[in-house]
């Protein structure tokens, strides 16, 4: 007789012996079953109240929620700790109605005293996009216990913080921060929240472990045991391990994209591309305004024609982006315009640009140096950095790479300022005052992470993001939006070249998967596992 053994039965057998040495203590699946998710990145802390991204969100959002969530099936917002909201007419209030029987996980009572403490003490003076988006917030107000009305100075659209709601509106427990330094509390690191999942354990370089809630408020849910985020930096090793059944989810394309079309005909694996439509990504070169040559319009308009950017959909994206012209990506019906300044790829130009402002090639062809620094959260920005090094030797201009890991690039970029020209993902989530105007609004404190912090100010744009972040008639917020996209693409202030989403591969045991817009980033509460 002759036995067959597949190269999954293989890997499967091989993993084992992996799982069980990169994933000490708990071995063995509880009862109800364990999820094992890829993880190509550790966050220096997981605070969603405080840092609003989505490599925080990937983990946290399944311990601390926000007031509402996205949703396919209103078209809008599913409710979570709050149960309704209302503005006023003259749009200087919010009343928002918040969900009785909420415990957070050490048995406290969630009550308004929590988001009111969240708001003023959190989002507004700490986070990356509250600071902004919050910058009229005057106070909140609990008249009861499960009501938080939030004041305003200046009108503020209900439909903008509707919106921003899932971002932005992590809620603490009051009773763990109000005593000394937020940002340095301990529970940033162990997180304690409403969500489904409580804190487990994380052992750096191996995993994060989340255990289930059993007093979570929705009833019956989860009906997982265990979540385990398995740190996988090389992203080739997230295919062979879903094929091996090591880990059920790969999210964010932990796959790398010229492995999707083998992995998707693997038995028990799926491609899936839903559950990301609220989330995109926008690869941006970001600018120091401080150094010289990059002060000059002529040197970052050179920049801009040096880059081919349906070579770097073709090679980097494999077709799975859009060429973006300007910091709205052109997939937002509301607010997108294409009456923007457009650099097409043309290095005679861009070398006649670099000449006009001063700086002509020596005779080793070189012009000047820059310090050029890749972020290193996907494969795809890494792999822009190395094109974007030999697009600009093309022009004269030396771009000598720096590479960190995560919380090396962020205290480089965002808070030592030591960077010449820098490579990011940001975000766009639907409304421009979410996220995206504060790449180039000035007057963001050293250290917020995805601000800008290049150096560049530019008083109209300024006075623009002010003004459309209080306007309420929706049309004229649309038309100033269009103009943001004009003035920003005239002086660049950063450079938009591509618009992506992403793919997960998951296991066809998993059940419940992308059934939101923001799935990836949100509690996975009705997230399940067969067999």
């Amino acid at each position: 007789m002759t036995f067959q053994i597949s190269r999954r039965a293989v890997l499967r057998g091989t993993a084992a012996l992996a799982a069980a040495t990169a994933l000490p203590g708990f071995a063995l699946a509880a009862e109800g079953g364990r999820i094992t998710v890829a993880n190509d990145s550790e966050p220096r802390q997981l605070n969603p109240a405080i840092v609003a991204s989505n490599g925080v969100f990937f983990i946290s959002s399944k311990i601390i929620e926000p007031l509402a969530e996205a949703s396919y099936d209103t078209g809008g917002l599913k409710p979570l700790l709050a149960t309704s909201w209302e503005g006023s007419e003259d749009g200087l209030s919010i009343t928002f109605k918040l969900r009785e029987g909420v415990k957070w996980h050490d048995g406290t009572p969630f009550t308004a005293a929590d988001v009111a403490f969240s708001a003023m003490q959190v989002w507004k003076p700490l986070q990356n996009i509250g600071r902004n988006l919050f910058a009229n917030l005057d106070a909140v107000d609990t008249p009861d216990d499960l009501t938080a009305v939030f004041r305003f100075s200046k009108p503020t659209p209900l439909q903008l913080i509707a919106l921003a709601l899932p971002v932005v509106s992590s809620v603490l427990p009051k009773h763990v921060y109000e005593t000394g330094d937020i940002a340095e509390n301990r529970a940033n690191n162990a997180l304690i929240g409403t969500g489904p999942y409580i804190w487990g354990e994380y052992r750096p370089g191996e995993y994060y472990l989340l255990k289930k809630n059993p007093s979570y408020w929705q009833a019956g849910l989860p009906t997982v045991d265990e979540l385990v985020y398995r740190v996988l930096s090389d992203r080739a090793a997230a295919a062979s391990s879903l094929e091996a059944d090591e880990i059920q989810l790969a999210a964010f394309s932990a796959v790398p994209l010229v492995d999707l079309d083998r992995i998707g005909k693997v038995p028990g694996l799926k491609v899936v591309t839903k559950g990301y439509e609220a989330l995109t990504y926008q690869l941006i070169v970001e600018i120091n305004h401080r150094t010289e040559q990059l002060k000059n319009l002529k040197v970052r308009q050179a920049i801009a024609h040096a880059i081919d950017k349906k070579f770097v959909l073709d090679t980097i994206f494999l077709g799975y982006a859009a060429e973006a012209t300007g910091p709205v990506p052109a997939n937002d019906p509301t607010f997108y315009t294409p009456d923007v300044t457009v650099y097409d790829f043309d290095v005679e130009k861009a070398k006649t640009l670099l000449d006009e402002a001063g700086y002509p090639a020596g005779a080793d062809g070189k012009r000047f140096a820059l310090r050029l620094l890749p972020a290193p959260y996907f494969n795809e920005t890494k792999q822009f950095g190395d094109y974007l090094r030999q697009a600009l030797a093309a022009v004269g201009i030396e771009a000598n790479i720096v590479s960190n890991d995560s919380a090396g690039h962020q205290k480089a970029v965002y808070t030592d300022h030591a960077f010449d020209l820098a490579v990011a993902p940001t975000v766009f989530r639907s409304d421009p005052a979410i996220s995206t105007t504060i790449l180039v609004r000035s007057g963001t404190p050293d250290g917020v992470p995805f601000s800008n912090q290049g150096g560049y100010a530019n008083a109209e744009i300024d006075a623009l993001v002010d003004e459309a972040l209080v306007t309420l008639d929706s049309a004229r917020r649309i038309e100033l939006y269009k103009k943001f996209q004009q003035l920003v693409t005239a002086d660049l202030p950063l450079i938009n070249v591509a618009d992506w989403s992403f793919t997960s591969v998951v296991s066809d045991r998993l059940t419940n998967v992308a059934n939101n817009p923001r799935w990836a980033v949100s509690n996975w509460a009705d997230l399940g596992i067969s067999g």
